[in-house]
């Protein structure tokens, strides 16, 4: 069966207006979709043709033949974890073990965003800021284009697009700006607390 495009979370202008419907519609509309389009004809009448999307990644991973097949199906599977990432309802950290842990490995929120800001926009190029779990902690890491970080062995709980059509229209070449107006707006703290309750079985 072909990669499905997901259907949004949430109302393209219910984000606003920390994030725009126009940098939705584009971003979702034109560079998600693009991922599942060029993605398909790719894996069309091969074994991978009806495997996961997190299947196709892992096979093709290591496989320069199929680097294409990695970037696209990466790109398809880190853009719908980007969009569950988001809530027009987000930015507040409620108590709970999320908190807990926050506070325990960062100091304090404020601690993490100061280390998530210093990642994402230390982040050389395109490629995507997350929160993950790393053994028995919480870490802050990025990674380059369309890697994702399960392919490392480490547990997403959530993630900020920092390639620059996630912002540009919104924030032009300011990528801090739009970093900040993420952790302070839109971070769906619930999604990476449910994220989290999963992680630890």
């Amino acid at each position: 069966m072909p990669v499905q495009l997901m259907a949004l979370p949430f109302d393209k202008q219910s984000l606003a207006p920390h994030m725009s419907e126009e940098t939705i519609s584009y971003h979702y509309g034109k560079h998600h979709s693009g991922y599942v389009d060029k993605l398909n004809p790719l894996i069309a009448d091969t074994a991978l043709a009806d495997a996961s999307l997190e299947d196709i990644i892992v096979q093709s991973k290591d496989d320069p033949a199929a680097a294409a097949v990695f970037n696209n199906a990466a790109q398809v599977w880190n853009h719908d974890f980007f969009w569950h990432s988001l809530s027009p309802n987000g930015g507040a950290l409620a108590d709970g073990p999320l908190k807990d842990r926050i506070d325990a490995d960062f100091g304090s929120l404020a601690g993490f965003k100061d280390t998530f800001m210093a990642t994402a926009t230390g982040q050389f190029g395109s490629g995507w800021a997350w929160l993950v779990v790393d053994g028995d902690t919480l870490s802050v890491i990025s990674t380059p284009n369309a890697v994702p970080p399960f392919v490392n062995g480490l547990t997403p709980l959530m993630t900020c697009d920092v390639w620059e059509h996630a912002y540009y229209l919104d924030h032009r070449n300011d990528r801090a700006a739009f970093v900040q107006t993420f952790l302070d707006n839109l971070v769906n703290w619930e999604f990476a607390a449910q994220r989290l309750e999963e992680a630890a079985g």
